[in-house]
């Protein structure tokens, strides 16, 4: 709730500008090392590691792979920090770069914007670090506040820093710094190192022992390398989907990036609630099964997995699409802007049920230590987005790019699944799970179709046509809810 506050504030302060294109097109790199580093790289090759450290020698054994593992890690990504920082303008100008489609101005903002992103992204590799940390021990409260605090920060930015004028609430006229977009830039670093910060009770809950040492000899060191080496491929490949996508939008019109921005932030709510949910607490647990040769109950908890998600992100893909429209109009953006943004979000829409599985999917192979496979499927998942992107993008606008995302990544979660359950024979029978989904959504979207009908404030109706739609579609998907709680 918090993320989508923080998202309309911005888009009421800047709306589809020039400016908030910039600030979007310059989270590229710094993301972009983050994902590589210390973020989904390392997380996924990381927890089961820890896990087995912590299974067979305590947290003691635990802390000292974790303080390795995380000095080398901050080191390496400082100094790719200072190297961007200091090739920017390239990097943003260049005719395969970020934005060669802004103009001069943009493109001289996206460059300061970048190398004051960069601060944020060490703070971020600190917290990436701690996640593992955290979820090796099974603890996830911490890491799943850690973005509301980073909302928090970025709250201020956009609502303090950022305004010439201080906003109203009641009689209260808040300050307002005047600062514009480097506000909201500001507000991201201040965020990170929220996003840092609580979770250090962590640590101290769980014992953390820092240790300043690497040693590249060390096994549980070579250990994750073995397995991050693979995974940072995997994440490079998943990253440039991002800067090609930007590449084109930014040869269209203007606020296609962010328009590309929100219709993510629309797709990714429920898919985050949803599928990455499920999968950060599934992976220990799955990664524990491997390590103690319970294939059974891998193989089990795997067809489960799958039947929920499935059972979940089909009918909210649907009725999502049905009512996105009253929803995106109170960003306030005009006429043009609203449709733009509408078509985006219902052409990743297309793709969250694959987005939602290739989480599980691919978590699956890192708990059997095989990063590989992901890595090979990354690869084709890239080339494949890029061919449809230029053939859809230049033709359809930002729509085109949001269908080639989603075609491109549930083709990779289907490659994945299939591969799965040629190794664990019956993950994939949801031929009964499918068919009770399949008319439960139908149901849902004719329900929410006749309620769109009414003569009522277009918000509150949409509103109330999801839950009615929502509680239309709970019956047909019973069974899986009561495995959702098992699981």
């Amino acid at each position: 709730m918090l993320g989508f506050v923080r998202q309309l504030m911005i888009a009421r302060q800047f709306g589809l500008s020039p400016e908030l294109d910039a600030f979007n097109a310059a989270n590229n790199i710094p993301d972009l090392i983050f994902a590589l580093i210390s973020g989904g790289a390392l997380a996924v090759a990381f927890i089961p590691v820890l896990s087995e450290h912590l299974s067979k020698g305590g947290r003691g054994a635990l802390w000292d792979v974790f303080s390795r593992v995380a000095n080398l890690v901050f080191l390496v990504t400082a100094g790719l920090s200072i190297t961007v920082a200091l090739l920017a303008d390239r990097l943003v100008g260049w005719r395969l770069g970020i934005a060669p489609g802004f103009t001069t101005d943009q493109q001289v903002l996206v460059v300061e914007l970048m190398r004051l992103n960069l601060i944020a992204t060490l703070l971020f590799s600190l917290s990436g670090l701690t996640i593992a940390g955290l979820q090796a021990n099974k603890h996830f409260f911490l890491p799943a506040l850690a973005p509301s605090m980073y909302d928090i920060g970025a709250l201020f930015g956009v609502v303090i820093l950022a305004p010439e004028t201080g906003y109203q609430i009641g009689p209260l006229t808040l300050p307002a710094l005047g600062m514009g977009i480097y506000g909201l830039v500001y507000g991201t670093i201040l965020g990170a190192a929220l996003f840092f910060a609580v979770q250090i009770p962590g640590l101290v809950r769980y014992q953390f022992r820092w240790s300043p040492k690497i040693n590249l000899k060390n096994p549980g060191v070579r250990q994750v390398l073995a397995l991050m080496g693979p995974r940072v491929l995997t994440m490079f490949f998943i990253q440039i989907i991002f800067l090609v996508q930007d590449n084109i939008a930014s040869r269209l019109a203007t606020g296609s990036v962010t328009a590309l921005v929100y219709g993510w932030l629309f797709m990714q709510v429920p898919e985050t609630l949803i599928g990455t949910a499920i999968a950060t607490v599934l992976l220990p647990m799955i990664s524990e099964q491997i390590a103690q040769k319970r294939e059974d109950a891998f193989r089990v908890t795997l067809h489960h997995t799958i039947r929920v998600l499935l059972a979940l992100t089909i009918p909210s893909a649907v009725l999502l699409s049905m009512v996105i429209r009253p929803v995106v109009g109170i960003l306030d953006f005009d006429n043009n802007g609203t449709n733009m943004v509408v078509w985006v979000t219902r052409m990743f829409l297309v793709g969250m049920v694959g987005h939602a599985l290739l989480e599980t999917a691919s978590r699956s192979f890192y708990a059997q230590q095989d990063a590989r496979t992901p890595l090979i499927t990354a690869g084709g998942n890239t080339l494949l987005f890029i061919l449809l992107a230029v053939l859809l993008g230049f033709r359809l606008g930002a729509p085109g790019i949001a269908l080639a995302n989603s075609l491109a990544y549930s083709s990779q979660a289907l490659v994945l699944l299939l591969l799965l359950n040629r190794k664990h024979k019956g993950i994939l029978n949801v031929s009964g799970t499918l068919l009770r989904v399949g008319l439960g959504s139908l149901a849902g979207a004719l329900l929410v179709y006749a309620l769109l009908l009414l003569p009522l404030p277009a918000l509150p109706l949409a509103v109330i046509a999801l839950a009615a739609g929502g509680l239309l579609v709970l019956p047909f998907i019973l069974p899986e809810i009561k495995l959702l709680i098992n699981l």
